[in-house]
């Protein structure tokens, strides 16, 4: 099946004039992209559809809330297209396309015409990079969407990573799967090219993004299937964002399909407060609250998830709410003096953010 991408509001059939003048500002402001296919997903008759919420600009994203890079990712870039922030694992990002532009993007700058953080064509010096620091045993593939790639351009990244001997896994960030899994299923060259590079003792990780339980189709189910054939590991994460995940029973089936079709959730996510996410975002105690829930209602292989604020000085576990306060942990910590170290604040109802609790 041939699918047709979407750079324009002007091209959905679905919206009248009147909405697409509606959201010219929103669209000047913030770029829009998206195909057929995940179109098809969405009950045009509802104005509250997750699937179109996830995929169509709405005017709340100008509401002035966040900032343009509220992980600090830029404290952390050592060239263009890599950053390093814990020690063993290094970001290359490979390409500022996606299969769809979602509206909750926490690296929306990326898409902006002046950005010049992904790599360039010659990523010479950015393996050298890699090859340079022996302590980095993941390369994380990410963007954009990588598998928007071709999959010779995306062989030619893969294979020279490859040849660095203390690189053990190598990751794939994608939504492809979710959004346009006929790129995979569809491409013979693709799922030689995973089998190729995934060995049994390094293997290639794809760490999915699907956010709602619609996304998982037949035709996704098959596109996660034949790369779990092709000896690709599979993880979800997905942020919990206000009218698209909020609700525990969705969330908690989300969880438990994920499980079924062997793509575990990894990370559920605190929506980052970057520019244009306001409309998706939740405060801390109530993304707690929503997800404790959805865990009561699910088997064990779907728990293993964790709960993630992911801050600029680390992943930040929220482990628990009790007696007017809120316990973190670090996770993952760019300062190792602060890996596993607990913090207690007061559980304040309006805090969206790690610094909303400190304040």
């Amino acid at each position: 099946m041939s699918v047709r991408y979407l750079t324009s509001l002007s091209q959905v059939r679905q919206l009248d004039a009147d909405e697409i003048k509606r959201l010219s500002e929103v669209e000047k402001k913030y770029k829009f992209r998206t195909n057929e296919y995940y179109l098809s997903l969405i009950n045009w008759d509802d104005p509250n559809d997750p699937i179109r919420k996830i995929a169509i600009p709405s005017p709340e994203e100008l509401e002035d809330w966040g900032s343009i890079d509220a992980s600090q990712e830029s404290k952390y870039t050592r060239m263009r297209g890599i950053q390093h922030k814990y020690p063993d694992t290094a970001l290359l990002l490979a390409v500022n396309v996606c299969g769809t532009f979602c509206r909750f993007c926490f690296r929306k700058r990326l898409f902006f015409k002046e950005n010049l953080e992904t790599i360039s064509p010659d990523i010479s010096d950015n393996i050298d990079y890699i090859r340079k620091h022996p302590e980095i045993t993941n390369v994380l593939l990410t963007g954009g969407d990588p598998f928007i790639l071709s999959t010779q351009k995306l062989e030619r990244i893969i294979s020279q990573i490859r040849e660095i001997e203390h690189i053990q896994i190598v990751r794939i960030g994608s939504k492809i799967p979710a959004s346009n899994p006929y790129r995979i299923v569809e491409d013979p060259s693709l799922l030689e090219m995973i089998s190729k590079y995934s060995s049994p003792r390094k293997r290639i990780y794809i760490i999915t993004q699907f956010n709602h339980p619609r996304e998982l189709t037949d035709v996704a189910i098959e596109a996660l299937d034949k790369m779990l054939g092709a000896g690709a590991i599979l993880s979800n994460q997905t942020p919990l964002m206000r009218g698209i995940n909020d609700d525990p029973d969705v969330l908690a089936e989300l969880l438990k399909k994920l499980s079924f079709v062997g793509n575990p959730p990894y990370y559920v996510f605190q929506v980052r407060p970057t520019i244009g996410n306001k409309p998706f975002a939740l405060p801390i105690i109530k993304t707690y609250e929503i997800f404790q829930k959805a865990l009561s209602k699910v088997s064990g292989l779907a728990k293993r998830t964790r709960l993630i604020m992911s801050h600029a000085t680390g992943k930040i576990e929220i482990m628990a709410v009790a007696d007017g306060k809120i316990v973190l942990r670090y996770h993952r910590a760019a300062n190792r003096e602060d890996e596993g170290r607990i913090m207690i604040y007061p559980a304040k109802p309006d805090a969206y953010w790690l610094e909303d609790l400190m304040d």
